[in-house]
C-alpha cells in the first residue's frame, strides 16, 4: 500500500505502539466482530491487537491508506509498519496466528485478482449478509485490552 512506516511522519495520526500486528476493522460490522474474537482465541501470542476503524487511529490510518473509514472496502492489517489489506491481509493474518489459523493462508492457493475479487463482494455486502455488531461492547476483560479505542 506504501512504504514501510510512512504512517509514522503522516500528519494528523496520532502516535501508537506499533511494535505488535494490529488489525483495523469495522467496529459496527458483525463479521468484524467475529474476526476480532476469533484473533483474541488464535493468537495465543497475546501480542496482536484491534482497533476499530471509527476511533481516531482507525479513522486516522484508513486515511492516510486513501481509503474512506465512513464505508470501507476493506481493512488493514498492519505488520511491521507494512499495511495489508483485502485477501492479502487475511493471508498474513493467518500466517501470523499460526495453528488453526493457517486456514487462512488457503487463499493463496486463488490468484490474487480471483480473490480480491470474492473478498470486495463480502465486503461490500457485510452488513446484509451478516449484519451489525458491536465490536467495542464485547465483554471479556482479557479482549477488551487487545482493543485501541
Amino acid at each position: 500500500m506504501s512504504t514501510s512506516y510512512s504512517y509514522r511522519t503522516a500528519p494528523g495520526i496520532p502516535d501508537f505502539d506499533d511494535s505488535a500486528p494490529i488489525a483495523f476493522m469495522d467496529g459496527d460490522c458483525a463479521l468484524c466482530s467475529f474476526s476480532a474474537r476469533m484473533i483474541h482465541r488464535l493468537d495465543h501470542s497475546g501480542t496482536m491487537r484491534i482497533c476499530p476503524i471509527q476511533s481516531p487511529l482507525g479513522r486516522a490510518i484508513l486515511h492516510h491508506y486513501d481509503m474512506a473509514p465512513d464505508d470501507p472496502a476493506s481493512w488493514i492489517f498492519l505488520e511491521d509498519g507494512i499495511a495489508h489489506s483485502d485477501s492479502t491481509a487475511i493471508i498474513r493474518l493467518g500466517r501470523r496466528l499460526g495453528g488453526r489459523g493457517h486456514i487462512l493462508r488457503t487463499l493463496a492457493i486463488l490468484p490474487r485478482p480471483v480473490r480480491d475479487w470474492l473478498y470486495a463482494r463480502v465486503a461490500r455486502n457485510r452488513y446484509a449478509m451478516f449484519g451489525k455488531g458491536n465490536l467495542c461492547a464485547l465483554p471479556d476483560p482479557a479482549f477488551r485490552a487487545r482493543l485501541i479505542e
